[in-house]
């Protein structure tokens, strides 16, 4: 694929020279060869670390007035839960019924939405008491959640993001994410930052940095060094999930499925 797309390459600048500039850019070529580049890759510096629940299969995470909450799974485990950041202890928590293995999660106004994964159920509980408001349902599996104030953007494993209404929970849309060109599955834990979808990869310990509007990963981070593989019990399961931001600080945090620490990070450009 890489040898084609050269010999294309090679015989559009050849042309060159005959094609004016401005056609060449309503044609869209430029964007399309823009689509086939990899992403890439910014550094990050580790700001500090926090004690993080090692029994905690991370979900979802979110920062909302400066709280921590955090989603967790496991069938008869799942937990919704509000999180003392210094310590990593939980000041609160809220099981999930036994039948339902916990996913992602996100605020809506005052309530926390809590997906399933094989389920097709979510559930809205209110934010201050943890208390079952409602549920809804969607179709296939539910993996990630993130919004961005309008919309809510959902997982599932595959390429696509779902766009949902955050009060209908009917779907409004999608989002094909490609990378350089290719879809790419796996998205799972999702956080909205700076106008794009910061998305966990399952099974790595990378992050990929989406344009909602087009799909494109368009830059990301390989966070393999944060929590070495020595220090996990089980590398196939103690994968990297879970991205915060305080949007009051702009502070990052990230952590994984029963990793020990929790850590704010701060992304640089790559050297």
């Amino acid at each position: 694929m890489r040898r084609a797309f050269c010999v294309a390459a090679m015989a559009l600048m050849a042309c060159s020279s005959e094609v004016p500039a401005e056609p060449y850019e309503q044609a869209g070529i430029a964007d399309s060869v823009a689509s086939l580049a990899e992403p890439r890759f910014l550094d990050y510096e580790v700001v500090q670390s926090f004690p993080h629940d090692p029994t905690a299969f991370t979900q979802g995470l979110f920062i909302e007035d400066g709280q921590l909450y955090e989603s967790t799974g496991r069938y008869e485990q799942s937990t919704l839960r509000l999180v003392d950041l210094e310590t990593g202890d939980p000041i609160q928590v809220r099981g999930l019924p036994a039948q339902y293995f916990g996913e992602g999660a996100t605020p809506v106004d005052d309530t926390i939405v809590v997906l399933t994964w094989r389920s097709g159920v979510g559930i809205v509980f209110d934010r201050e008491s943890f208390t079952p408001l409602r549920s809804f349902t969607y179709p296939g599996e539910g993996w990630g959640l993130t919004g961005d104030g309008e919309r809510l953007f959902l997982s599932d494993g595959s390429p696509v993001i779902r766009i949902l209404d955050p009060r209908t929970f009917a779907q409004t849309g999608q989002i094909n994410v490609t990378y350089a060109g290719s879809p790419l599955p796996r998205l799972n834990e999702l956080e909205w930052i700076g106008g794009h979808i910061w998305a966990n990869v399952w099974q790595t310990d990378r992050v990929v940095i989406i344009d909602p509007n087009t799909g494109r990963v368009i830059e990301q981070i390989d966070l393999t060094e944060l929590h070495p593989a020595a220090d996990r019990n089980n590398p196939f399961d103690d994968v990297l999930n879970g991205i915060a931001q305080n949007s009051e600080t702009g502070q990052i945090y990230v952590t994984g499925k029963n990793w020990s620490k929790l850590f704010e990070i701060r992304v640089v450009d790559h050297q």
